[in-house]
């Protein structure tokens, strides 16, 4: 009968939780083989190495970052991502970005595809919000911080990505001059940004 509630709690904190960790079986003192017979059973989806969800749970457009926030709790979603998250570009980008505070290693995830950027201090911390899809707390930058971001790597993504997300962002009224501004600024991309915003004024 044990095996049978500790399987029953596992399968109640999936539905609360979306994504399940291995890890997360500690707090209910569940032992972590159940996660194996779940999973052979059909109860349970194994989508990544010590990541669990409930096989009725369809997966979001979301549901690759929910799987990168799960397992990298610091990872902020930046750049292509974020603009895709913010719905400011067509692309599609085949990588999910991240920024993490500088002297990271790059997180060890088998899937999705990730990239990462280290950034410092303030350019790392600030204009991060948090946004909860499928039960996950998704870090994301903000829209006047991801333009100013994406002036700052536009080696990485190109200065074509940065301009588009500039003009849409202020054609669609998403981000206040002072805002994309004050970003500038932040990421010590002022100069290069100074003609391209004056020129969408």
């Amino acid at each position: 009968m044990l095996a049978d509630t500790h399987a029953q709690r596992v399968l109640d904190l999936a539905c609360q939780k979306g994504l399940l960790r291995a890890s997360d079986l500690d707090a209910i003192e569940a032992p972590r083989v159940v996660l194996t017979r779940l999973t052979a059973a059909g109860l349970l989806d194994k989508v990544g190495r010590g990541l669990y969800r409930l096989p009725s749970h369809s997966g979001s457009e979301h549901e690759s970052l929910a799987t990168v926030a799960t397992k990298v709790p610091q990872a902020v979603f930046c750049l292509l991502t974020a603009l895709q998250f913010h719905e400011l570009t067509t692309q599609l980008p085949r990588q999910i970005w991240i920024a993490m505070p500088r002297g990271s290693h790059v997180p060890r995830i088998d899937y999705p595809p990730i990239k990462m950027v280290q950034m410092t201090g303030d350019v790392y911390s600030e204009g991060i919000e948090t946004v909860e899809r499928d039960g996950v707390a998704l870090r994301v930058y903000g829209i006047a911080k991801t333009v100013a971001d994406c002036f700052k790597h536009r080696n990485k993504i190109g200065l074509d990505v940065a301009l588009e997300a500039l003009k849409d962002v202020r054609a669609k009224r998403r981000a206040s001059a002072d805002d994309l501004w004050r970003y500038a600024k932040l990421c010590r991309v002022a100069n290069v940004m100074r003609p391209y915003l004056e020129a969408v004024e």
